[in-house]
């Protein structure tokens, strides 16, 4: 197996390193991160200005890229910068969860959305800040669900989010917005953003990435980079206009 690993926590985030230790034991890793910190990034792109990429020390036995930019380019540059193919992108582990709306913000989830633009497979892996050790224990799980399920065979990308203690495994949908956000004034001309984890109106539906991770299990859901309405545009097909 060849894998690229991206992320958006940075080159030196504990996350990835524990990714790339558990993918050695699958094949050959390449790994291509943000030089600085690119959370909420989403699937942004820097075609505008020059971009700094420079090999870097990271682990035996793996090559590394630091990338001034966002973690979409660190895909772009794994695939069409160095004109590779992979078996599989992986995306992670992020320091932090990405379910529900939160998804369309990530730059984890940028990355994986990318691998499909660029006709990839990948599989993003997040969880809490203090379970980073605890999820790599359950990588091997998720991985082997995945494949030994031909999952595949459905999407070519899945979001996975890891809690810190595991029931099982669910295959879930996007669930609602995970967390309220608020604009606070720190001075005349500045503000911050914080956001509030927000209870869910329907705490029993186990079919939604929140809700199944928040009651223990790892939620497994498949993603689209297809931005289109599909259920709207059929409807929208089917009347004389």
């Amino acid at each position: 197996m060849r894998f690229l690993i991206v992320n958006d926590d940075g080159i030196g985030a504990e996350g990835i390193k524990l990714l790339a230790k558990w993918a050695l034991t699958h094949g050959e890793v390449t790994v291509i991160a943000p030089k600085e910190e690119q959370s909420g990034k989403s699937h942004a792109i820097d075609f505008i200005n020059p971009i700094e990429i420079k090999r870097v020390d990271f682990l035996e036995g793996v090559e590394a890229w630091a990338m001034a930019s966002t973690p979409a380019d660190c895909v772009r540059f794994g695939t069409v910068g160095l004109r590779r193919h992979y078996d599989l992108v992986l995306s992670g582990i992020n320091r932090g969860t990405n379910m529900g709306g939160d998804i369309i913000y990530s730059g984890t989830m940028g990355a994986i959305f990318e691998a499909g633009n660029q006709h990839h497979r990948g599989i993003a892996f997040s969880t809490t800040p203090e379970n980073l050790e605890g999820a790599t224990e359950y990588l091997e799980q998720a991985y082997n669900f995945i494949i030994e399920n031909n999952l595949f065979d459905y999407s070519d990308l899945y979001n996975v989010n890891i809690p810190e203690t595991v029931k099982g495994i669910r295959i879930t949908k996007q669930g609602n917005a995970f967390f309220s956000d608020s604009f606070f004034k720190v001075d005349e001309n500045t503000y911050t953003q914080h956001g509030e984890m927000i209870a869910d109106n329907n705490p029993d539906d186990l079919d939604r990435d929140s809700i199944a991770f928040s009651n223990g299990y790892i939620s497994l859901t498949p993603m689209t980079k297809e931005r289109t309405d599909l259920v709207a545009f059929e409807k929208l097909k089917s009347l004389d206009i």
